[in-house]
């Protein structure tokens, strides 16, 4: 028998299936799914509807004892293997002993030869398998985005042996996730149930490719919800961790309920460990599908603010009635939250029906929405709580990245007044002072030297930073900035304005 070899198996799926130690994969559906099937007492029973089409079957015996077989049988005619094809460029290999007289000539033209010197790069054929499944009879096919990202040619194969070319209909790398379709009558479907109801601990079915290995299944339980996964280039909330077994090869296959609805699509394993898969819930899919086949993308929706964390000190500072949100550091000019009417300051407890209890909790809830979507934001403004309501904008028109400030340049002007204060050395801004040194502020306080190991430095504050407010006053003078530093005993919070964005810095005095 042939000795398996699974760091060779791994290789042969490239890094487009790993990133960092993760391996990533998705899946979606929606309006387009047609049969339900429903596990009962008595078995499995079927509704059908115009959407897809369905197959009958007489449950038996087993079928009552075993839940997993009926839910087999029914769902694995809708998941397909994916096989795809990569052309790459292959560097020809370099003789390190071309050039070298000794070895020309003791092996001759066969090694050194005219054939040897000319060696071009050329382009061979990568080829790597996933899985997916069928969400809709017009033959859309749901996977990860990873699997087919930079596919040239991409072949489906069916349970029932039928091989089909699929064409790339639309991908969206944020969520990893991608729509192929196929042509072909008759196909069967699967339901997409609710993954916001699975609970951990419910009993779950994987069905997919891992290894090459066609159809197959595994069985294991919901082990966690609202997982983060971080990887170079990736920062993704909200997976299902599941202990069914998943490798290279499952991305893109569906996990399934004990009512034969998909609620999650396989998409990332840890390597090194064991029992430890996860998978993009189903409900993350529905949202975006309809983009991926109208726009071959999603419209992602945009806010346009900056948001920090809330700090003990800045709570303080602030007098802000909460320990729990994010605080809005900075608004874009022509964004939709400055539009309807967010402000700089205001602290973010709720974005929809989802409670905010740090930043990443705001900037997922924005990146799961869809432009022209409006979303409630509960805040506290001034120490009283309100609610703003915010339709989301198009990602796609955003406007370019502020120009950074560059380093100091210009003529040398008579030396402004300076103060320290906590080792923070400050000289009062103007127009001009920020005309020569390339400042987006024109008013404040422009930090010129941080000492070290001074409080200022321990803060992050650094040079060029200009410091526009103090606990919420505007600082207008040199005389402003030493009145607030020394008559203040308990915390401070600064805002500050860096590279054309502004940001909250607290502290404790």
């Amino acid at each position: 028998m042939e000795k398996f070899n699974l760091n060779s198996s791994l290789k042969k799926f490239g890094a487009a299936a790993l990133a960092a130690l993760i391996l990533f994969a998705g899946g979606a559906a929606g309006s387009y799914i047609a049969t339900r099937y429903t596990v009962t007492e008595a078995g499995i029973s079927t509704a059908t509807n115009p959407g897809g089409a369905a197959v009958a079957s007489t449950p038996t015996a087993y079928d009552q004892r075993n839940p997993y077989v009926a839910i087999v049988k029914r769902s694995s005619p809708a998941v397909v293997n994916i096989d795809v094809e990569t052309m790459v460029t292959e560097q020809p290999m370099v003789n390190p002993f071309q050039g070298n007289p000794f070895f020309e000539e003791f092996f001759g033209e066969e090694f050194f030869g005219p054939q040897q010197r000319q060696s071009q790069p050329r382009k061979v054929p990568r080829r790597g398998k996933g899985s997916g499944f069928i969400v809709s009879k017009e033959g859309y096919i749901l996977t990860n985005n990873h699997v087919v990202e930079d596919a040239d040619k991409i072949k489906v194969t069916m349970l029932d042996g039928r091989t089909f070319d699929a064409k790339k209909v639309g991908q969206d790398p944020t969520f990893d996730l991608a729509i192929i379709q196929i042509k072909a009558k008759d196909l069967p479907v699967l339901q997409l149930g609710d993954s916001s109801a699975t609970e951990v601990g419910e009993q779950v079915v994987a069905i997919g490719n891992p290894h090459g290995f066609e159809n197959t299944v595994t069985a294991g339980i919901i082990s966690a919800k609202n997982r983060t996964l971080q990887a170079p280039g990736i920062n993704f909330q909200g997976f299902l961790q599941t202990d069914a077994a998943i490798n290279p090869g499952n991305s893109g296959g569906p996990l399934i309920d004990l009512n034969g609805n998909v609620i999650g699509i396989n998409t990332a394993i840890v390597p090194y460990a064991q029992g430890i898969g996860f998978a993009i819930p189903v409900n993350m899919a529905k949202q975006i599908m309809d983009d991926l086949i109208k726009h071959g993308e999603v419209r992602r929706g945009w806010l346009g603010v900056t948001v920090q964390p809330l700090t003990a000190s800045l709570v303080e500072a602030y007098k802000i009635p909460t320990k729990e949100g994010s605080i809005v550091a900075d608004v874009q000019k022509g964004s939709p939250a400055e539009k309807f009417g967010l402000k700089r300051g205001d602290v973010i407890i709720s974005v929809g029906d989802s409670k905010v209890k740090n930043s990443e909790d705001v900037v997922f809830a924005v990146r799961n929405r869809l432009a022209g979507e409006k979303v409630p934001f509960e805040i506290y403004r001034d120490g009283k709580k309100m609610t703003v309501e915010v339709t989301l904008g198009d990602m796609d028109s955003v406007p370019g990245a502020r120009r950074q400030s560059g380093s100091s340049r210009g003529g040398q002007q008579n030396a402004p007044k300076e103060s320290t204060q906590m080792g923070i050395t400050v000289v009062l801004n103007s127009p001009e002072f920020s005309k020569q040194y390339e400042l987006s502020e024109t008013g404040g306080v422009v930090v010129t030297k941080i000492a070290q190991g001074s409080q200022g430095q321990r803060l992050g504050l650094r040079p060029r930073d200009v410091i526009l407010e103090i606990n919420r006053q505007k600082i207008n003078s040199i005389a402003d900035w030493e009145r607030m530093m020394s008559a203040k005993k308990g915390a401070l919070g600064f805002l500050v304005s860096r590279d054309g964005q502004t940001l909250f810095i607290s502290v404790g005095k």
